[in-house]
């Protein structure tokens, strides 16, 4: 009986011994874990996320900006683009002309998170480059594939237009409007709706204020463009000038 009682109780402290043991070994493995996560090694390379290349030339191509259009930090030009004078492409767009040309013209706007591209070719024979003209604003979010857009035009944010479609000069395109491959959309005009249909005439004083719009994004991307200044060595210079001077940099 005796016997019995401690070869139990040896049994149990043999036990308790080796959960101990375990869970001191447990944290010991845990705690060398967590060391060889948090600190990191010496030959790792420190990369930086944060940046992003603007301007990406493809062959022959390289895209083409003004010096007095604004494109924001975080949008992507790749091959055959060119931003024209007074342009803006503003957060998040990618124009990527890889197949074919696109253009942005003067005093005309991209608005965020715009996709535009080009196919090598239309099924309809019209031009297969995407041609946005003069005094023309883009609506965020919208996808343009190798289209034409005349100048004085509003293409409302969520728009598709497709493959060989034409947008004529004093048009306005509602939000969310999708126009096929090939579709017209005459002169003076506004349509909506997927697919865009024909809605009303719009009015002399509507059409005036088109051109309007364009300015006043122009204007407010002026106040962006001075965030964001191309680095010079201009500076340097002056600091030598302010120190010839006693001036306290």
């Amino acid at each position: 009986m005796v016997t019995s009682v401690a070869a139990r109780i040896s049994r149990k402290a043999a036990a308790n011994a080796f959960s101990a043991h375990r869970h001191v070994m447990a944290n010991r493995c845990f705690g060398t874990e967590a060391v060889k996560t948090i600190s990191p090694s010496l030959d790792r390379v420190k990369w930086d996320y944060r940046g992003q290349r603007k301007i990406i030339p493809l062959g022959q191509w390289v895209p083409k900006v003004a010096v007095d259009s604004y494109v924001a930090p975080n949008v992507v030009l790749a091959g055959q683009v060119t931003v024209n004078d007074g342009a803006s492409v503003w957060n998040g767009c990618v124009l990527r002309g890889d197949l074919n040309k696109i253009t942005v013209g003067f005093c005309s706007n991209v608005q965020e998170r715009c996709v535009i591209h080009a196919a090598w070719s239309s099924p309809t024979g019209l031009p297969a480059e995407t041609s946005i003209e003069r005094f023309v604003t883009i609506g965020a979010y919208s996808l343009l594939r190798s289209c034409t857009i005349e100048p004085e035009c509003i293409i409302g944010q969520h728009s598709i237009l497709m493959e060989g479609s034409l947008v004529e000069t004093y048009s306005i395109l509602e939000a969310g409007s999708v126009v096929p491959p090939g579709r017209i959309i005459p002169t003076g005009e506004l349509w909506a709706g997927n697919p865009a249909r024909f809605v009303r005439a719009l009015t002399h004083e509507e059409t005036l204020e088109i051109p309007k719009l364009a300015v006043a994004i122009n204007d407010l991307s002026k106040e962006h463009f001075s965030e964001f200044l191309p680095y010079l060595t201009v500076y340097l210079e002056v600091e030598k000038f302010k120190k010839s001077l006693g001036i306290t940099i």
